[in-house]
């Protein structure tokens, strides 16, 4: 799976002021993350807000992505939730062309037992004909997915091929790259994160932060893949306080902000969301000046 190696970005769902999705915007922040050397693109991840997209928006936007990328880098469809049934008729619908794999976020809100995580996604990959990518993020979800079950879907199941972990548990890191199928790929899924876990053999990112600044997380990705560790290092903490400020106030929001100020669209969120502060918002043009100097 060469394709989901590198840098790869969770895109936003742009809104206009009235809610609806800003397909004008989205499809310029597309085109600046193809421009600025982003490896690949995940449609509709957690941070695309799809849990306040309709089906029918989703369809469009899956397919208006695919249509402007056209075949120039990779896609990764996000199709993940709570309600098993539910995502397993999604992903037995979904229509595959111009994808390569589907990102599937594990359960929220019902702290299902490792037991549960293990059957939610072993009905997953039997639905699928793309190659699944297992998303652990237990600050969202409320529950970790232990890498004794990680390890346990990617021995059982050949189309489970990578994870993208948000966990920031360093042992639970080591222990997968320790006990992996070969083939099996570990995936950040924390920006800060990125350098110390591709030390350790994780593959690169599913960035946030990317969404604004593709050609500085894409560099980050390639000298840590080379082993450049020292040069890497200076993006690394060049990147580290704009990436505190996209999630100080939840994501997405605080990115959406950022975005608005680079001229990509404005930065508005469906409720429960609202947009960041003025105090973050100060913070986060400050830091933007500091960036470009």
């Amino acid at each position: 799976m060469t394709e989901i190696q590198g840098a790869g970005v969770a895109l936003v769902t742009p809104f206009n002021a009235d809610g609806s999705v800003d397909f004008e915007t989205l499809g310029n922040l597309i085109e600046f993350q193809i421009k600025e050397g982003m490896n690949y693109l995940v449609s509709l991840g957690t941070t695309g807000e799809t849990a306040t997209l309709s089906s029918e928006e989703k369809k469009k936007i899956w397919k208006f992505t695919k249509d402007k990328v056209n075949g120039r880098v990779p896609l990764v469809a996000g199709i993940g939730g709570n309600h098993t049934h539910e995502i397993v008729e999604a992903i037995k619908s979904f229509d595959t062309e111009g994808y390569c794999a589907i990102l599937s976020v594990s359960p929220y809100y019902n702290k299902p037992t490792q037991e549960g995580i293990y059957q939610h996604y072993k009905a997953v990959a039997e639905a699928s004909s793309l190659p699944v990518i297992l998303y652990n993020v237990p600050g969202r979800t409320g529950s970790n997915m232990t890498a004794q079950t990680t390890l346990r879907l990617a021995n059982d199941f050949k189309n489970i091929v990578a994870i993208k972990e948000a966990s920031g548990n360093f042992a639970q890191f080591s222990e997968i790259l320790r006990d992996k199928p070969e083939n099996f790929l570990l995936i950040s899924g924390d920006d800060p994160t990125t350098l110390p876990m591709m030390a350790l053999g994780a593959v690169g990112i599913i960035s946030v932060v990317g969404n604004a600044y593709p050609k500085e997380v894409a560099t980050l990705a390639q000298l840590c893949a080379e082993g450049k560790y020292v040069e890497a290092r200076k993006i690394h903490n060049k990147l580290l306080h704009i990436t505190d400020l996209c999630f100080v106030e939840g994501n997405p929001c605080g990115v959406k902000y950022i975005l608005q100020e680079l001229g990509f669209g404005k930065d508005v969120v469906r409720l429960p969301l609202v947009s960041v502060s003025s105090t973050t918002q100060d913070k986060i043009r400050e830091e933007i000046t500091i960036l470009a100097e």
